[in-house]
């Protein structure tokens, strides 16, 4: 949709507008469709590709692909190493691999030309859809609500259910049943948190950037003059913001193993 036929609040407003589905009545549940196909679809496809590398890999020579592959295993390897010190390769390392490149590549769908992409959803039948699923709250939220819920179940497992009751209660001053309530308080804040500054944090920096894109934009359509500061401000955003794209992943990723590790050690 070109941006001359619209006002800047309404070529906004498109573009951040989600393709939803109500479930019943709607007045409880709403799928953002394009979250979930986006979502999905990106898995299907990086993770087929690296199964395709991995599932071709030799002992000799390696491919570019291979080489590609073997490095990036071994850099999250690394990273967990440094912060795992359990047996990594069981679930932590497959978990982090997985978090970094599923996230790295919603993020990438960034760099994709906003209206070009309208353009073509167009030509599909499909007048809202947003291509990056982690400018949406929902994606991310889920995401770091499912590692929250990794990391309770893994305290549980290592601990047993009464080892994390009693860590609820008694970390971290003391076991006095004088201060169970501000350890409880304590510990209830600090799980609340997590989940919402692992989400927020993700959410935060895609969702600035996309709008900082259509701002981009917007500023292009104006004039000839606002055509080339527009096309040069967004080259350099865009060559600024692979920083964040790739900043963003590895930082959820890290966080993912974390919280986890923190799950199997004791206050």
């Amino acid at each position: 949709m070109a941006t001359g036929q619209l006002t800047p609040s309404e070529y906004i407003q498109h573009h951040l507008s989600f393709n939803q589905k109500s479930v019943g009545d709607g007045s409880f549940w709403v799928l953002h469709v394009d979250t979930l196909v986006m979502s999905a679809l990106l898995g299907i496809v990086v993770f087929g590709l690296l199964w395709w590398v991995v599932r071709g890999a030799t002992a000799g020579v390696p491919t570019k692909r291979q080489a590609f592959v073997e490095l990036l295993i071994e850099f999250i390897d690394n990273q967990v190493k440094s912060i795992f010190h359990g047996n990594r390769h069981a679930f932590i390392a497959p978990l982090a691999l997985t978090v970094f490149v599923w996230v790295l590549v919603m993020n990438a769908m960034d760099f994709l030309p906003i209206d070009i992409m309208a353009i073509v959803y167009g030509w599909l039948g499909l007048h809202e859809w947003r291509s990056v699923p982690t400018s949406d709250i929902n994606a991310t939220f889920a995401l770091a609500l499912a590692v929250w819920l990794l990391m309770i179940f893994f305290s549980i497992k290592v601990k047993g259910l009464g080892g994390w009751i009693h860590e609820l209660f008694c970390s971290p001053f003391g076991s006095n049943p004088l201060v169970w309530p501000a350890n409880f308080a304590f510990n209830l804040i600090e799980y609340i948190s997590k989940p919402l500054s692992h989400s927020l944090r993700l959410f935060g920096n895609m969702y600035a950037g996309e709008i900082i894109f259509l701002l981009l934009g917007m500023w292009a359509a104006t004039g000839l003059a606002g055509t080339f500061f527009g096309a040069l401000l967004g080259a350099g955003w865009a060559i600024f913001h692979i920083l964040i794209v790739c900043l963003q992943a590895f930082i959820f990723m890290m966080l993912t193993v974390v919280y986890i590790s923190m799950a199997h050690e004791s206050h």
